[in-house]
């Protein structure tokens, strides 16, 4: 496994994991590393959905969005299904008063 070195991941290595710093200096060149650039393309991919979708980012609402992402993302080789699995998890889930919509947001 590879980092930045950040201080979380001592941890890492007392669980048993193997770990390589890679220390680069951050910007352009951080972004470029071909270690981290699966990681740089994925958080660009969601940064893209989000700001996409939304004109304004509510962080009460950041589980919500990234829910909506990951159930896209999760689907996105097989697009022509996803509408109609939405429209059969719809179909199929009870309705719920707006209060306990708003309980999902607060547990997240």
């Amino acid at each position: 496994m590879f980092s930045d070195g950040l201080n979380c991941f001592p941890g890492v290595i007392e669980a048993g994991c193997s770990h390589s710093v890679l220390i680069n200096g951050g910007g352009r060149k951080s972004a470029e590393a071909p270690t981290f650039k699966w990681v740089n393309t994925a958080l660009g991919n969601i940064k893209s959905a989000l700001s996409g979708t939304y004109r304004h980012h509510d962080a009460k609402h950041a589980p919500r969005y990234l829910a909506e992402f990951q159930y896209r993302i999760n689907r996105r080789f097989n697009l022509a299904g996803m509408l109609g699995r939405l429209a059969h998890a719809s179909v199929r889930t009870a309705p719920a008063p707006y209060k306990q919509l708003k309980l999902a947001e607060s547990h997240a």
